[in-house]
């Protein structure tokens, strides 16, 4: 198992805090299966929020994979769409545990420079 930073836009990041996001999903799968991810917010954030154990990671069909996530996406049927246009295949990391950082840290603490446009092990 190994760990990710993932870059999150914050309204999405705020999601996850609440509860209301459990799901974060991308279009491509770490070959290493991840154990945590690494909550980076992106502009006009820019810093590591916390921390989310993964629960399970889901791999289907847009189609199916919104229908198994739907009432906890965060997002709306139409951004999810717009998101997996023309891809036969939907990735969803599950979160559970979600720890928010009592001070936030910068991406440099991990040893990256920039921001990963997917994702970054660490």
């Amino acid at each position: 198992m190994s760990n990710i930073i993932l870059s999150i836009h914050p309204r999405f990041v705020e999601k996850i805090i609440s509860g209301e996001k459990r799901y974060e999903f991308r279009k491509v799968k770490a070959k290493l299966p991840p154990e945590k991810i690494i909550i980076y917010s992106t502009s006009p954030v820019s810093q590591v929020i916390g921390e989310a154990e993964v629960e399970n990671i889901l791999i289907d069909t847009p189609e199916n994979l919104w229908s198994k996530t739907s009432d906890y996406s965060g997002i709306d049927e139409t951004f999810y769409q717009d998101y997996y246009r023309n891809k036969q295949e939907a990735i969803a990391y599950q979160l559970k545990n979600v720890t928010v950082y009592p001070e936030p840290k910068e991406l440099k603490e991990y040893g990256i420079n920039a921001a990963p446009q997917s994702f970054a092990y660490v």
